[in-house]
């Protein structure tokens, strides 16, 4: 690795004050930059650590003179700062590759379009109760940066998104996972499919023969792209649908992990429900095979694992309505598996600032599920334009405190009042975090 002077740090998030931290434990100068408003939080601890910090601006001067900059995921590639540092020559990265250079700790990487949290906790889970020295970073938790900083953790499990990967060029995993690849984000993506696949698919760049992939052999888009491109590290599919060269797979209702000594569980037993949890769960359990986790630890474990919050969480029953927050479900495919697994007929709470989504898929299950339709949003006129035949009632709404009451009034008892918006939340809400937060105090609220 070439050596680094001075590092320009764009955004102050966990991944950025992470990062600043890492180099100014390696005596590297840094200097942090966002153009928003720095959290208090965060503001301290660059302050206590003497970081030079500036917000709500980009002095370019300034930034443009580092050896490297280390970028927020949320900001893009064609952003003017990014191009011209770039055409200067300076090299632009994710906080995962930088604190990739100071660490030696395992690796296993998870991406995928849906379940990628759920799966990155789920193996931690299992990887803990087998007294395995593990941590979560990447999307989920403190930044890996901030951990590598300390430097104490054994393996690293880290749920990815394609921002993240998209500037990782020397990390390696030493266990990739991928769980699918269906469409999202493609606005960053100039609206086409195949660029967010390729960066979906850098999840495998830098396998050596010693590593392992770990991959969704149901989806047609990975296993495509896996024709196409020479993956160094052992293939491992997996599967609900076929058994046959399967690493782990279902048949008779049974779950199969094809790794010695061979694991065999009943899927009833399975903490998770729902087909692509299915899916999540064999790809945790091959994970923690390989890492040689015993077999009566890896079944309690993903016979015990609670889910993730503001994924298909039970918030309340009230008067017999049934409120599920699914707010961390910010794209079609999300919202179809969680339309999917609805077992009364429900009204649907949707919308938010939408990523080019095409709602065309999402039809059968809405016409057969649902009852009323929730708009919660500021531009609603997509979600109406495409459900308007198919569902008689759609109404609009601009806070969670309102969506809930209208789907309490429009909900009869048996049924379900599910958030499940489709789309990003940044129109109303700080996050999807907030979103399902503030659904969940209205709810409590009833």
């Amino acid at each position: 690795m070439k050596k680094i002077n001075n590092i320009s740090i764009l955004g102050s998030g966990e991944s950025g004050v992470g990062a600043a931290l890492l180099a100014k434990a390696k005596g590297i100068a840094v200097f942090v930059s966002d153009f928003g408003k720095i959290k208090p939080s965060y503001q301290k601890e660059l302050e206590e650590n003497n970081i030079e910090f500036e917000q709500g601006q980009h002095t370019e001067q300034k930034i443009l003179t580092a050896d490297l900059i280390i970028k927020s995921p949320g900001i893009p590639d064609n952003t003017p700062l990014i191009v011209k540092a770039k055409e200067k020559g300076i090299k632009v990265i994710s906080e995962i590759e930088f604190a990739g250079y100071y660490t030696d700790a395992k690796m296993i990487c998870i991406t995928g379009s849906n379940g990628k949290t759920t799966t990155t906790m789920l193996v931690h889970h299992i990887l803990k109760n087998g007294g395995v020295n593990a941590s979560l970073a990447g999307n989920i938790g403190q930044s890996l940066a901030r951990q590598v900083v300390e430097n104490i953790i054994d393996v690293y499990v880290l749920e990815l998104s394609s921002f993240q990967l998209d500037g990782m060029y020397d990390f390696k995993a030493d266990i990739a996972i991928l769980l699918n690849i269906t469409p999202d984000h493609l606005d960053r993506y100039d609206y086409n499919m195949q660029n967010y696949t390729d960066s979906k698919m850098r999840i495998v760049q830098n396998l050596t023969e010693s590593d392992y992939f770990i991959y969704n052999a149901d989806d047609s888009i990975i296993t495509n792209e896996i024709k196409k491109i020479k993956i160094k590290g052992k293939l491992l599919p997996f599967s609900i649908q076929q058994t046959e060269n399967m690493v782990a797979y279902i048949n008779n209702n049974k779950i199969t992990i094809n790794l010695k000594p061979e694991l065999i569980m009943s899927i009833h037993d399975l903490a998770l429900k729902g087909k692509h949890n299915t899916q999540n769960s064999l790809a945790s359990g091959i994970a923690s095979k390989i890492l040689q986790i015993r077999n009566e630890l890896v079944r309690e474990s993903l016979s015990d694992f609670k889910n993730v919050e503001h994924r298909l969480e039970f918030v309340a029953k009230v008067n017999g309505i049934e409120f599920i927050n699914d707010s961390k479900a910010t794209n079609v495919n999300s919202t179809w598996y969680a339309l999917e697994s609805m077992e009364n007929p429900t009204v649907w709470i949707v919308g938010g600032v939408d990523k080019g989504n095409d709602y065309e898929e999402l039809l059968p299950l809405v016409k057969d599920n649902v009852s009323a339709i929730v708009c919660l949003g500021e531009d609603n006129e997509k979600i109406k334009a495409a459900f308007s035949g198919v569902v008689d009632t759609i109404i609009e709404t601009n806070s969670a405190y309102k969506a809930v009451k209208e789907g309490y009034r429009l909900a009869k008892k048996d049924q379900t009042v599910l958030l499940s918006p489709a789309c990003a939340s940044f129109d109303l809400f700080e996050s999807y975090e907030d979103r399902g937060k503030q659904f969940k105090n209205a709810v409590r609220n009833l």
